[in-house]
């Protein structure tokens, strides 16, 4: 029987990038919230994932969002990060907000547009090699709303040109990491709408095009687990974007959902060995705080992803192994929940403890008195958002 002792040099080696975009205001598609706090700058979305990381030893990176998080100097930005102890992590691309990409980006039956989407990405690429970044993570709202608006297959090709053009500038350490989500904004078809299809590009550009999944980005009852199981299988799984949706695309905090599932998709990560083995996945948070102030959201969802992988790593292998070979469906199915069902908690808050960290870093963080702070400091000014 696995112990939680057993289970503490894997439990180190956990790291979750959190998004600077999460630490702005965000809202639905009719409304977006201010709160008192948000940061102004992009130097202070990193303080705020700075502050998260000392809380928590979970969130070393910070992913960048272009042009979002545009700044003059991209190589003292990471000093700054450094100087904060975090650093800077993958650069997501943005061609979803200008109004060229109405009808689409590296999709769009102007080359003119096809060629500010693709010089964009490329654009990217000259900050990851300011930051040391490795991943460029692309996601593109492309598609169509009605039946013979566009060429569905032509619009393939285009985009296999595209993304090809910018993985020929990837440097041989860095990444293209593409993300799929089956719906919204584009309403009937979706140019990249599954992770068959990212995949099918991924494969065909080379070992250094993964797959992002967001734990958002299918349709209800999908076995997201088995999504997992596939990409790993395939050596296809890049990143994760961890999320919680009770309908579509919610980016409500990882794990308030559905736990079980964060759980089950974690059985699948470790199991193939992208968890801590020569592989990894990266896992990223990819939410939204409407309601709830930022850095407590975040402390949230990060402590959610460490309770999962540990009751995961917990799972007795060897014997759920004997009783799948055994046929013995109840046998196996009860190992399985024996494992979920374990409360890690008071064993995660001596984890902490242990390694000079809070017991409890929520309670930690409100008794520190940087919220209050924050919110009496950053007074005037632009807060960040989505524009």
């Amino acid at each position: 029987m696995t112990t939680f002792a057993d289970i503490t040099g894997r439990l180190e080696k956990l790291a979750i990038e959190v998004p600077s975009w999460a630490y702005g205001n965000s809202g639905t598609r009719f409304k977006v919230f201010g709160s008192p706090g948000t940061p102004r700058t992009v130097k202070e979305k990193i303080a705020d994932a700075a502050a998260v990381h000392r809380f928590t030893g979970l969130a070393p990176s910070v992913a960048l969002h272009i042009p979002w998080d545009l700044v003059d100097d991209y190589a003292a930005l990471a000093t700054y990060a450094g100087d904060h102890g975090v650093r800077l992590g993958t650069v997501n691309s943005n061609t979803f907000q200008d109004d060229d990409y109405k009808l689409g980006s590296l999709t769009n039956a102007d080359p003119a547009v096809r060629r500010k989407a693709v010089q964009h990405n490329l654009d990217c690429i000259e900050v990851m090699n300011a930051t040391g970044s490795r991943d460029l993570k692309i996601w593109l709202a492309d598609g169509t709303n009605y039946p013979g608006q566009a060429d569905i297959r032509t619009r393939q090709d285009w985009l296999a040109e595209g993304l090809a053009e910018i993985y020929a500038q990837l440097s041989d350490d860095q990444r293209l990491v593409l993300e799929y989500k089956f719906f919204e904004p584009a309403f009937y078809h979706t140019d990249v709408p599954d992770w068959g299809t990212s995949y099918v590009h991924c494969a065909a550009l080379g070992d250094r095009a993964v797959v992002c999944l967001d734990t958002g980005h299918h349709a209800p009852g999908t076995n997201i687990e088995f999504i997992v199981a596939q990409l790993v299988r395939l050596g296809k799984l890049g990143s994760f974007d961890f999320n919680s949706r009770f309908y579509a695309d919610d980016d409500l905090i990882v794990g308030a959902a559905d736990p079980f599932q964060l759980f089950r998709i974690m059985v699948e990560v470790i199991r193939g060995g992208a968890y801590d083995g020569p592989t990894p996945a990266a896992l990223m948070l990819d939410q939204c705080h409407n309601i709830e102030k930022k850095i407590p959201g975040q402390l949230r969802s990060v402590l959610n992803v460490q309770e999962m992988v540990a009751r995961a790593l917990l799972l007795d292998v060897d014997a759920l192994a004997q009783a799948q070979q055994a046929g013995d469906v109840l046998a196996a199915n009860q190992i399985y929940m024996d494992a979920f069902y374990t409360d890690v908690r008071r064993d995660l808050a001596g984890f902490r403890e242990e390694r000079g960290l809070p017991a409890d870093p929520m309670a930690a963080y409100l008794a520190s008195g940087y919220q209050e702070q924050i919110e009496a400091d950053r007074v005037g000014g632009t807060q960040a958002g989505w524009n």
